[in-house]
């Protein structure tokens, strides 16, 4: 497993472990599959693990703390990101509150549950309009300092945002979505990045496991499948003209003997030094061929190929539906 410098000195496997569906986001899950997809992840070198609070309302967090558990040792061989900033309300809405005390006590809520007294990684998840991101990194940075966390992060904000949130505290990653079907970080977030030096998390590399191939559209997702149930790319027309440009992706893949999850994944790679995807997975078997992109090297005939077939902006659809932009920013 190839390695991308983090935070400075240290280092985080090229292909990281998104463990939202544990959560049971994208269909059911058992706790056995998602500890051995975490087993499998430290035996393939993928040590840079993402989770938040809110997956399964804790539970990514409590599998992984009681993986942890079981072996005291593997705390030391991973670098952890967790996340705060949304909440539910008694009658099941999501809000967002970055105000100091909804953050100690997320803090606080997830050292509990992962069983530790540290994140390596602590991200601001949404952002909160009624607080400027100069005094959440403000209190965030406190934290640093108490030795609750060992770095800040932040999640799904431009690249303004980034600029003024670093001028405060070294920000050491931000994510987004990115993909050979989300390409909007490339309108000025990866440049961001490197004017301030922190990493690039790409999440959805797999497009939601549309790259994957698998998928037969929205009539086979439950839903609660938040993501993607609702989605306008995987919905009427929209996925008809997706899944149909899907097609020669596919067979190109098939003709270079990748699978197509693993060429999606190395695609994110190739973009930018300072990009580590972050996978999501349900299986070790899936996690092995998001992990195999860390070694398949693409060329610029490959990557030229890539982009004929899959030029800038050919997905249908927006990325999310108009509830799920809440608290994102657009850029």
């Amino acid at each position: 497993m190839k390695r991308r410098s983090f935070g400075g000195n240290a280092s985080v496997s090229a292909v990281g472990f998104g463990c939202m569906s544990f959560g049971g986001f994208y269909g059911p899950t058992t706790e056995a599959d998602s500890l051995a997809a975490l087993a499998r992840a430290l035996d393939l070198g993928v040590d840079f693990w993402d989770t938040a609070n809110v997956y399964g309302d804790g539970l990514s967090e409590t599998i992984i703390g009681k993986f942890l558990a079981e072996d005291r040792s593997r705390r030391g061989r991973i670098t952890l990101a967790t996340k705060f900033g949304i909440s539910r309300t008694p009658d099941g809405r999501r809000e967002h509150d970055n105000s100091a005390s909804h953050m100690r006590e997320s803090l606080e809520g997830s050292l509990k549950r992962l069983g530790v007294d540290r994140v390596d990684l602590y991200y601001v998840h949404r952002i909160d309009r009624r607080i400027p991101i100069e005094d959440t990194v403000g209190e965030l940075s406190k934290l640093v300092e108490a030795g609750k966390i060992g770095a800040i992060g932040l999640s799904e904000m431009a690249p303004d945002t980034l600029r003024r949130a670093h001028a405060v505290h070294p920000i050491a990653a931000i994510q987004s979505e990115y993909s050979l079907w989300t390409r909007n970080p490339e309108l000025g977030l990866l440049q961001a990045c490197e004017e301030t030096g922190a990493l690039f998390v790409a999440f959805s590399p797999v497009g939601r496991g549309y790259f994957s191939g698998l998928l037969q559209g929205v009539d086979a997702f439950e839903a609660r499948d938040f993501f993607r149930h609702a989605n306008p790319r995987f919905q009427g027309v929209n996925w008809r003209r997706n899944r149909d440009r899907l097609e020669p992706y596919l067979a190109l893949a098939r003709s270079w003997g990748v699978a197509p999850t693993t060429l999606a994944v190395a695609w994110t790679l190739a973009q930018w030094p300072n990009v580590v995807p972050i996978p999501g997975t349900r299986t070790a078997a899936h996690l092995e061929q998001c992990a195999a992109a860390s070694d398949f090297e693409l060329d610029a005939a490959k990557l030229a190929e890539l982009e004929r077939i899959l030029p800038v902006g050919y997905a249908a659809g927006e990325r999310y539906s108009d509830a799920q932009w809440n608290g994102i920013e657009k850029y």
